[in-house]
């Protein structure tokens, strides 16, 4: 580190701190060297330490969010996607990570949420039911098609 400025090696003492207490996105640590005064120039390189050293880690980070929105906040894969996207991760990681959900599990944890949702939800009918289920797995993120199968399994039963 001995070509690091001292404004570098606090940067990255500070971002090589946060990333070993919890998996941080690149753009996030980048967003947080800039804030500290770095320039971009200086910011690319303490960037390129952390990832040498495996501080930082693109699909590290995808598959940890992945299992963690999925496992704790029960959403689906298009909202994980789009908060990935958010975070600047590429598609292909992306993909790569979602593919590491097990489709039985995702199937039972959008199945359970959507049975729970039309136990407790009044419904003028069943088109109003539909529409209130719909809203609520959707805005979870999972995929219509998929929706509109386990909404049909669930009234059919």
């Amino acid at each position: 580190m001995t070509e690091f400025s001292d404004k570098q090696k606090d940067g990255y003492s500070r971002a090589a701190v946060l990333c070993s207490r919890a998996e941080k996105s690149p753009a996030s640590i980048q967003q947080k060297l800039q804030q500290w005064g770095l320039d971009d120039r200086e910011t690319d390189s303490v960037m390129q330490r952390l990832f040498e050293e495996k501080y930082l880690d693109e699909e590290r980070f995808a598959r940890s969010y992945v299992r963690d929105k999925f496992r704790f906040n029960q959403w689906g894969r298009v909202k994980i996607a789009y908060h990935l996207k958010a975070e600047r991760i590429s598609s292909v990681v992306i993909q790569s990570a979602l593919e590491e959900i097990i489709d039985d599990d995702y199937r039972e944890t959008i199945r359970k949420l959507m049975q729970e949702k039309i136990r407790k939800t009044k419904a003028a009918n069943s088109y109003d039911l539909r529409a209130k289920v719909f809203r609520f797995a959707q805005s979870r993120g999972f995929e219509s098609d998929l929706i509109f199968s386990i909404f049909d399994q669930l009234v059919n039963d």
